[in-house]
Order: structure tokens, then C-alpha cells, then sequence
């Protein structure tokens, strides 16, 4: 079974949104969703406004659609995109 290790970009909503909780939220979904190895890192946006970039390990057997609806139907994110999907070896 092959694994990808994919980048998600995930935007909050405002700058009101408590990214530590978001970030729990994220990730139990995330894990629910069958994938591995999360972390977050942030990115700044514009005006104070930062971004989530999670990484993760996702088989890559899997859709990926299902992780862009489903991290944006999570309260507090606007939208959720993949930027970057790689095999990972190893």
C-alpha cells in the first residue's frame, strides 16, 4: 500500500477564530478520515489573518476529494485546498 503525503491549505473564517482549537478539531477529523502523521504549521495570509497548512500521510489508494469537503463543512474554516500532493517512499 502506497502512501502520499499531502499539504492542505486551510483558511479560518476571521481573525476571531482560536486556531488552537481549530487545529483539534482538524486533526480529529483528519485522523477519522484514515490518515497518518499530522501536523500544522501556519502561514501568513494578509492583515494578521494566518492559514493552517496541515501535512499528512494518506494512502494513496484514497480519494482525496472526501479531505477538501469534508475539513470544509468543519465550523470556523472557510475553505479547504490541497496545494500539494507527493508519493512518499519509505
Amino acid at each position: 500500500m502506497a502512501v502520499a503525503a499531502i499539504k492542505i491549505k486551510l483558511m479560518p473564517e476571521s481573525l476571531e477564530v482560536n486556531l488552537n482549537e481549530l487545529r483539534k478539531k482538524l486533526e480529529e477529523k483528519i485522523l477519522k478520515l484514515g490518515a497518518k502523521n499530522v501536523t500544522f504549521s501556519e502561514e501568513n495570509v494578509a492583515f494578521g489573518l494566518k492559514a493552517l497548512i496541515a501535512t499528512i500521510a494518506w494512502p494513496e489508494q484514497q480519494e482525496t476529494g472526501i479531505l477538501e469537503s469534508e475539513l470544509s463543512s468543519i465550523e470556523g474554516i472557510s475553505s479547504a485546498q490541497i496545494i500539494d500532493y507527493r508519493r512518499a517512499f519509505g
